[in-house]
């Protein structure tokens, strides 16, 4: 693992791109350039923070009690979902969502694009441990080009000899004013399975509204989706490529609480989950020497 000081020295760019380390030796890298800042935890490569300047509010939802420890998810943000999304099909002790979320990264390089948008590559770094939950041989990055939008580029190269079945998805939180008040578009007649009712399959109707707890795996779509935000007079548009599925998640209160690192009592209420995936039915098959990603855009503007 490379220091600090290392870091900042083959990677750091002055204040635009500076790396440091907290109280429990958890690293992060700290963005700051003309179109907006961020910060990225390199457990898990997940991106904690993405503010354009141009935007009053933050763009992503970070739990005020997310836990900043080695081996445990932060709760917010973009976790990354990787090698399957929920429990594990065979073993449930095995961690929901992946192990890609709590391993560790490295940085492979960090760039200053020509538009002045920054853009930081890492790897998971294979261990004989996630080898034991992952018998597979590839390779796995992401690219995240922090700009006046986000772009995430989740990369997965079969480096074997046999194919393998993959589950994925970037479980993006993101702030808004209040559940109860905003709504998504882009789904409208999409089939989804509904996790709070067994995965019974159901279609949309029209635009996505919160009044209880919300989750749903929609398949089959690659449809660009828009958050609508008359508290905050926002909307923020989530467009994609390599995903089929979108997963829409809010616990509501009672589960809120149940899960125990969501904030205050009312943190549920101003998040909500827009998720490109490739889940349930529209796992991947990444043959041998075949390149699969996963790309995500965000993108806000306000409206009067």
């Amino acid at each position: 693992m490379q220091s600090i000081q290392q870091l900042n020295a083959r990677y750091g760019v002055g204040q635009k791109i500076h790396f440091y380390s907290d109280q429990n030796g958890l690293v992060t890298v700290h963005i700051e350039n003309p179109h907006a800042s961020a910060k990225i935890a390199l457990q898990g490569a997940h991106v904690m923070e993405w503010q354009p300047h141009h935007s009053e509010e933050p763009v992503l939802w970070l739990s005020d009690q997310a836990r900043f420890v080695r081996g445990r998810s932060i709760r917010g943000g973009v976790p990354v979902c990787w090698p399957w999304f929920g429990a594990h099909a065979t073993d449930e002790s095995l961690c929901p969502h992946g192990f890609a979320r709590v391993a560790q990264w490295k940085i492979v390089d960090t760039v200053i694009d020509p538009d002045g948008a920054t853009r930081i590559i890492m790897q998971l770094i294979e261990t004989q441990q996630l080898g034991k939950q992952w018998p597979h041989h590839c390779e796995v990055t992401l690219t995240v080009i922090v700009g006046s939008a986000l772009r995430m580029q989740l990369t997965t190269t079969n480096t074997g000899t046999a194919p393998f079945v993959l589950g994925e998805a970037l479980h993006t939180y993101f702030h808004v004013s209040d559940i109860e008040v905003i709504k998504i578009s882009g789904l409208d007649n999409t089939q989804y399975q509904d996790k709070v009712e067994g995965y019974a399959v159901k279609q949309q109707e029209g635009d996505i509204r919160f009044t209880e707890e919300t989750d749903r795996v929609y398949i089959n779509t690659e449809s660009t989706c828009v958050i609508e935000d008359p508290g905050l007079r926002r909307r923020i548009t989530v467009q994609k490529s390599g995903s089929k599925s979108t997963v829409v998640w809010n616990p509501w209160g009672q589960k809120a609480a149940e899960i125990g690192d969501l904030g205050s009592h009312s943190g549920w209420r101003h998040m909500v989950c827009v998720e490109s995936a490739n889940a349930t039915d529209n796992v991947v098959t990444v043959a041998p020497g075949e390149v699969h990603t996963l790309e995500v855009e965000y993108s806000t503007e306000y409206y009067l």
